[in-house]
């Protein structure tokens, strides 16, 4: 049989081109495929690649004393330095009221996604490719006509894109229903999803602070004197301690932003292969998972990690020792660390899904993304760039809103909000801006999680048809009588 056409197990059409073996009996908890070539076995309980957690618990320290022993007075000196007359307490209060507004929004496009999710996909790639074709003629009525050349070779490219993909949309909305279903039977996870970026804001809050405490031993400034009376101040960067402070802040980042992948991933598993355990808000399910994620499975949340914050921290450095001299060579440099920033972050996002599912350490985690793509090739890459597409519309959907909502703020309306505000002129275009932001941040909060939800499915259908027959018919039914469209010769 060949690797690229699905099978038929126990009258099943599989989305994998691997044999599953798959009974109810071995659903619980993990699947557990015989095949060697494919297919993951839920591991014994032991923390994995524990070093790498500690390296994270030792960065989180450091960053806490060095806040505590010279950010805190020079964070006090920075806020007596900046105090104004002005009263921004209308801006707050618009920020709050743009933000639940956001957050109600973004809860309706949930059920939304559920009901018409296929005509969702559609209008994302219709939109993505009106937007290439406006970003084309732009520049060509610019008088860039080098830029409308690209403009013109990448909107032919995303019309070939978007052709060879449409037979396939079908298969991708059944997969995004599947997730949302996930989603909404645990909407715990979402929760659990706005405290980690909570704990995101409050720890680059931390990171502010701590560098202003070591700014001086960054930032070098020197008075250089040119003849008699002429002299300048000239600023030279400490790029050890840079790229340290650096490190620290994105390590942190991505460990806080891949334990929600991890721990959505788990709940979603357990979804899949034991649905009682996993129906309620704040099921055993997702607690399981979430406990799992920030114990056993967090040094290899960390492993995957501290490798992307690596590449961002040299990236960032890159950005901050461009000058004229030396231009080319690095945008040359920043390229490619870009590429290979996008690289691993694609593959973090595949191999968390297995940490996640079975407990594999991050290199084990790995081998079996590569026996996932190996197997399922370009069809997982395709469903979800055709879903990421939606969660991209629908949050610029939701930040429309809340911009022309916001927009409505004045000096006039609220009454008293704006007395004695900055630029009194501006408010109504800032607080359109405030909404936008509200809304853009707080609904990808949201799409991420469902995103997270999507790559298990895609991974847990390759794993485990026969428990989502049993456990889930009326979806399974629908993922393959979607799957037969597309290989209509697997046959039932």
């Amino acid at each position: 049989m060949g690797s690229g056409t699905p099978v038929v197990v126990q009258g099943t059409a599989v989305a994998s081109p691997y044999d599953h073996t798959t009974t109810q009996s071995s659903a619980r908890g993990a699947a557990a495929p015989a095949d060697p070539e494919g297919g993951g076995q839920k591991q014994a309980t032991r923390c994995r690649d524990p070093i790498f957690a500690l390296l994270l618990y030792g960065n989180v320290a450091a960053i806490i004393a060095v806040a505590g022993i010279y950010g805190t007075e020079a964070f006090s000196d920075a806020v007596s330095d900046t105090t104004s007359g002005y009263n921004y307490t209308g801006y707050i209060y618009a920020t709050f009221v743009l933000g639940a507004v956001a957050i109600i929004l973004t809860g309706i496009t949930l059920p939304i996604m559920m009901c018409i999710p296929e005509m969702l996909i559609k209008v994302s790639l219709i939109m993505m490719l009106v937007l290439s074709g406006v970003m084309m003629v732009m520049m060509f009525l610019s008088g860039s006509i080098i830029g409308g050349i690209f403009g013109a070779i990448f909107f032919l490219i995303f019309c070939c894109y978007a052709k060879a993909v449409w037979p396939r949309i079908p298969f991708a909305s059944v997969n995004l229903l599947t997730a949302c279903t996930a989603i909404k039977k645990n909407a715990g996870t979402i929760l659990v999803a706005y405290f980690f970026v909570a704990l995101a804001f409050g720890w680059t809050l931390l990171w502010s602070v701590s560098l202003m405490g070591v700014w001086d031993k960054v930032i070098q400034a020197k008075t250089v004197t040119v003849g008699d009376n002429v002299s300048y101040e000239q600023n030279s960067v400490n790029y050890g301690y840079l790229f340290l402070l650096l490190l620290s802040y994105f390590f942190t980042h991505q460990v806080i932003q891949n334990t929600t992948h991890v721990a959505v991933a788990g709940t979603v598993g357990s979804w899949w292969f034991s649905p009682e355990d996993a129906t309620s808000c704040c099921s055993a399910g997702l607690m399981g998972s979430l406990i799992r994620a920030l114990t056993t499975s967090f040094g290899s949340i960390c492993f995957g990690s501290l490798l992307v914050a690596i590449i961002q921290s040299l990236k960032a450095l890159a950005q901050t020792a461009r000058n004229q001299d030396n231009g080319i060579l690095i945008c040359l440099a920043e390229c490619i660390l870009s590429c290979l920033e996008s690289i691993l972050e694609y593959f973090n996002k595949w191999a968390f899904v297995y940490v996640g599912l079975y407990g594999y350490s991050y290199l084990e985690a790995g081998k079996n993304v590569f026996t996932l793509f190996k197997n399922r090739g370009w069809e997982a890459i395709i469903a979800d760039d055709l879903i990421n597409n939606v969660f991209f519309f629908l949050s610029l959907c939701v930040g429309g809103i809340c911009a022309a909502i916001g927009y409505a703020f004045n000096e006039d309306s609220p009454e008293g909000w704006f007395d004695n505000s900055p630029n009194p002129g501006s408010i109504s275009s800032t607080c359109a801006g405030l909404g936008f932001v509200a809304g853009l941040v707080l609904s990808s909060i949201l799409m991420s999680t469902i995103a997270s939800a999507v790559n298990t499915v895609i991974v847990c259908f390759a794993e485990g048809p026969a428990e989502f027959e049993a456990n889930h018919p009326e979806l399974s039914r629908k993922m393959r009588e979607t799957w037969l469209e597309f290989y209509p010769d697997c046959g039932a």
